[in-house]
């Protein structure tokens, strides 16, 4: 009995492994690009006559580009992947990520290339955003498709592991590089050592080509799968994925507030040092990661709503703390703020990819369960860093932004509550 259930638990650890790395990587990708939409990409690649707050707004706008492409990512490699595999869906979104953001590290900016320069960068965050709407259905799938019956929240805490991971990478890499080199040079060269690291996830997608093997039953027999898995999804699910998004909403909004515009408002408006504002990401970050893995064992044995709905409880409260906290400008209570504040969101996304996966049928999981979880990114993250910029601008305070957090909070806790119970094993 030992013996069978170790035989099953090891291969189970070695594919949640192998997918959380490649899911750190790639959203390591993906954060890279907001922290420096937040730090240079305003000063780089618009007209310098541009007043700071059009130049920010611009930059975020070219941040929301990829999240307005994560849909169709999640329809394109959900139907590739439900009919072909997870692995292989999964290993192409790496690939392509790894190129779009290597491309971004090498493109003129605005001083020497003018309009064009913007226009490739909206089109490689475009495409950053295809792949990364591709990637959480197969990563978590992954994950969850090979675990044990009883332990899939546990087991698809791992690749949510791999979004505080790729936060903590990238500003990691920033942080180490604007150390070591001076603002100018920084400015004009510096910051595409990030971007071009990330040649790496090219290599991650080859190595998990050849050695992950697909979960049995990862999709539908052949004789049994549907020409079209997006459109029976859409068809006979389509209420289920709306709902989902909403349940998605908040996770997102106060996620990206947290370690975007957070980092923007501490360093513009307060006058917060950079690295303070980095190093408080990153702190916050480290510590989502252990409290990913608690949650989503814990929705193991308690469900997955309870765990969930109190988390959109807690956040909807550290909402009206956050700001004041970050107006301090101690570098102390900043970090108080966001740590708090993403072990909030811990209690949502850690649960989140088995809420997800159990809410569709095995031949339509991956369109269905991307589907929802990318459209919840569009209407929450994508948009929350230009909102919050101009709720501040508008209103000259931050308790705005806060009611706007923690109204996302109550929209995903109706939502969740309106999922119903678990469906589909």
């Amino acid at each position: 009995m030992a013996t069978q259930q170790e035989t099953t638990t090891k291969p189970s650890l070695r594919i949640a492994a192998m997918a959380s790395a490649g899911a750190s990587i790639e959203w390591y990708d993906f954060f890279i690009y907001g922290t420096a939409a937040a730090l240079v990409f305003p000063k780089l690649f618009f007209p310098p006559d541009l007043p700071p707050f059009i130049a920010q707004i611009a930059a975020f706008s070219t941040f929301a580009v990829g999240f307005i492409a994560r849909p169709i990512g999640g329809m394109l490699f959900g139907h590739f992947g439900d009919l072909h595999g997870r692995k292989q869906a999964l290993v192409v979104a790496m690939l392509v990520m790894g190129a779009a953001t290597t491309l971004i590290g090498l493109l003129p900016s605005y001083a020497v290339a003018g309009s064009l320069a913007p226009l490739m960068l909206v089109v490689l965050r475009f495409v950053q955003g295809l792949a990364v709407g591709g990637q959480w259905g197969g990563a978590a799938l992954l994950a969850i498709e090979s675990a044990p019956a009883n332990k899939q929240g546990f087991y698809g805490s791992f690749v949510q592991v791999g979004v505080p991971l790729g936060v903590v990478l990238a500003n990691t890499v920033f942080l180490i590089a604007s150390s070591l080199i001076d603002s100018q040079a920084f400015l004009a060269w510096g910051w595409r050592i990030g971007f071009l690291l990330s040649v790496s996830l090219i290599l991650v997608g080859i190595i998990m080509h050849r050695t992950v093997s697909e979960p049995e039953g990862d999709a539908a027999p052949k004789e049994e799968a549907p020409s079209s898995p997006l459109w029976q999804v859409l068809s006979k699910h389509g209420l289920t994925v709306l709902i989902a998004g909403g349940a998605f909403i908040a996770n997102n909004v106060c996620f990206y507030i947290a370690i975007t515009y957070a980092v923007a408002y501490g360093t513009a408006t307060i006058g917060v040092p950079r690295e303070t504002m980095l190093f408080a990401v990153m702190i916050g970050s480290l510590a989502m990661m252990p409290a990913l893995i608690l949650c989503g064992a814990l929705s193991d044995n308690f469900g997955r709503k309870p765990i969930f709905v109190m988390g959109a409880i807690l956040s909807g409260i550290w909402a009206f703390a956050v700001f004041p906290l970050i107006e301090t400008a101690s570098p102390a209570l900043i970090t108080l703020a966001i740590t708090v504040a993403l072990f909030f969101v811990s209690m949502m996304y850690g649960p989140q990819a088995a809420l997800f996966a159990e809410l569709f049928p095995k031949e339509v999981r991956y369109s269905g369960a991307s589907l929802g979880y990318q459209i919840g990114t569009v209407a929450g993250g994508g948009f929350a860093p230009i909102i919050a910029t101009a709720l501040f601008a508008h209103y000259g305070a931050s308790a705005p932004i806060s009611v706007y957090l923690a109204a996302t909070c109550v929209i995903s806790m109706v939502c969740v509550l309106l999922l119903g119970r678990k469906r589909h094993a």
